[in-house]
């Protein structure tokens, strides 16, 4: 990016944190797995705060059903790739960023092989159980800074979305279910989480069947997931610059 636009392009983040404090954001390596509704608008955030490099980890394409929820999702990107989709995003929005992509489900020897490089952040916005756990257990090894997410879907209200440690979690299956396998690796506390106190809408659970392993689809709001990817970008800035 010429120097002149990117003088334009942080003006305003420039009044508000500081020359140095952006400069400084420039030079962040954040990881960011699982491109949803929550993970997308994390990236979309950051980039346009100023992160300087961002590695991107997610196996599964734009679907039809992503549109009323996840900013990267059109008519026209149907099929593509999210990391493909995100990774030209942001360098529209940054040319001089640096981005790195895998599509991997990640799982058993990936996670310790995607964590072997340096993060200066860790973003978990993994939905499934079972990899949700291992990377924030991994990570937690490693002494990263990481914020994970619970879930947005079933809600409605915004107000009741908070950050909070994972230990004082409520009215959260996802995080129910996290906790126990945390606990049985040791891990009780420690972990930032947004999470909501918002109990689940029951009529807007569908149980389904798949390959004879039982499974929920949760319904979602447009703007539920981008709260809760705005609660956890605020929060990963607020800490790399200790404000």
């Amino acid at each position: 990016m010429q120097k002149e636009l990117w003088e334009d392009w942080c003006e305003r983040t420039f009044l508000l944190l500081g020359r140095e404090s952006v400069e400084k954001l420039h030079d962040v390596h954040v990881l960011v797995a699982g491109l949803g509704g929550v993970g997308g608008m994390v990236v979309e955030s950051l980039c346009r705060a100023g992160i300087g490099h961002f590695t991107l980890v997610d196996a599964d394409v734009i679907h039809s059903s992503n549109i009323n929820r996840q900013i990267i999702a059109t008519t026209k990107n149907i099929g593509v790739l999210k990391v493909k989709a995100w990774q030209q995003r942001i360098l529209e929005i940054n040319p001089s960023c640096k981005v790195q992509t895998y599509t991997w489900f990640l799982k058993d020897e990936k996670i310790p092989q995607i964590l072997d490089q340096h993060y200066d952040f860790v973003v978990d916005c993994i939905d499934t159980l079972a990899p949700k756990t291992f990377l924030l257990y991994h990570t937690c090894q490693r002494k990263y800074k990481v914020i994970s997410s619970l879930g947005s879907g079933g809600r409605i209200d915004p107000m009741s979305v908070r950050i909070g440690d994972i230990s004082e979690t409520s009215n959260d299956r996802l995080g129910y279910y996290l906790r126990k396998r945390l606990h049985k690796l040791g891990i009780y506390r420690g972990i930032p989480v947004v999470y909501s106190k918002e109990p689940i809408r029951n009529q807007s659970i569908l149980s389904k069947d798949i390959t004879q392993t039982p499974q929920s689809i949760v319904g979602t709001i447009s703007y539920m997931p981008m709260v809760f990817g705005l609660f956890m970008s605020s929060y990963i800035i607020r800490s790399l610059l200790d404000l």
